[in-house]
């Protein structure tokens, strides 16, 4: 199969996987609709798979295409890297899809901002924001995902990190409730609460102070993120633990107000991270240095 193969094909293979369709991709290579055709031909021989398959009135990637999609990414990219390591690249005339993973949290602060500028000078680069999951450094590796922003977690050798900025966790309530500016821990336990956790967890750091101190909150309802907490808080009586970032930006919108936690909750530290073989790719430290620009 691998003597079969070329970087033309490989192309032919990402285009076919990210528009779903012959005419789509023929249209995104600049190719005619024959000639993308006879290359779906030669990578369904090569590969010995349909690749994609009639689905209705569209068509649809098989597993097999689809557990390969991010490989042959990466490759590209690996490629595109290769090629221009040691040239400057215009930037303006970049053609690219970034994929970035990110938890609500922090997108709620960083995506308009990262996408804003990016657009400024940019406008053929795409941000593709993606949820957090298992937060597993294959997809880095395998070039599913080309940018994961979030608490530093596993080291690896192959994987680069930077620092972004550190967060602290806050209290948020909606304006007009009677719950003091500066309250107490004895004050937070009188009203029902709401945990932001995408596990479902309605423990965590602040139970533990309370715990200390002979206290017991009731946490109401969790949900899956800091967003639908926001909203939640905003509607409600409830009291809600924030980025302090997140409770800035978006408290006075929503008719929300943030305190500070009377209890010493442990800070994150907030890192970009990337596989070392996009270190010297230099659209990928563009988009770095964009990022990193806004903190």
């Amino acid at each position: 199969m691998a003597d079969q193969l070329d970087l033309n094909l490989l192309r032919v293979f990402d285009a076919l996987l990210q528009e779903g369709s012959v005419t789509a991709a023929s249209e995104r290579l600049h190719l005619s609709i024959p000639a993308t055709s006879r290359a779906l031909g030669r990578l369904r021989r090569a590969m010995n798979d349909p690749i994609l398959v009639r689905a209705g009135r569209g068509m649809a990637p098989t597993p097999f295409a689809l557990r390969t999609a991010p490989r042959v990414r990466s490759l590209l990219d690996e490629a595109s890297a290769l090629v221009s390591a040691d040239r400057e690249i215009a930037i303006a005339d970049l053609q690219r899809t970034f994929t970035i993973r990110i938890n609500d949290g922090v997108a709620a602060t960083l995506a308009t901002e990262v996408a804003e500028a990016t657009a400024a000078v940019a406008p053929g680069v795409i941000l593709r924001f993606v949820t957090e999951g298992a937060e597993s450094l294959e997809a880095l590796r395998d070039g599913s995902v080309d940018l994961d922003i979030g608490v530093l977690g596993p080291s690896s050798p192959d994987i680069r990190t930077a620092p972004l900025y550190r967060e602290r966790v806050v209290g948020i309530v909606r304006a007009d409730t009677a719950l003091a500016r500066r309250p107490t821990l004895a004050q937070l336990c009188r009203y029902p609460h709401v945990s932001a956790s995408r596990r479902g967890r309605a423990r965590g750091p602040l139970d533990d102070a309370l715990e200390a101190a002979g206290l017991q909150r009731h946490v109401a309802a969790t949900v899956p993120g800091f967003a639908v907490a926001l909203l939640l808080v905003s509607s409600s009586p409830y009291i809600g633990l924030v980025p302090q970032r997140l409770a800035e930006q978006y408290a006075e919108p929503l008719g929300i107000r943030w305190f500070p936690i009377p209890a010493p909750l442990p800070e994150v530290d907030i890192h970009l991270h990337w596989h070392a073989r996009l270190d010297a790719d230099p659209a990928q430290r563009w988009l770095r240095d964009t990022i990193r620009a806004g903190f």
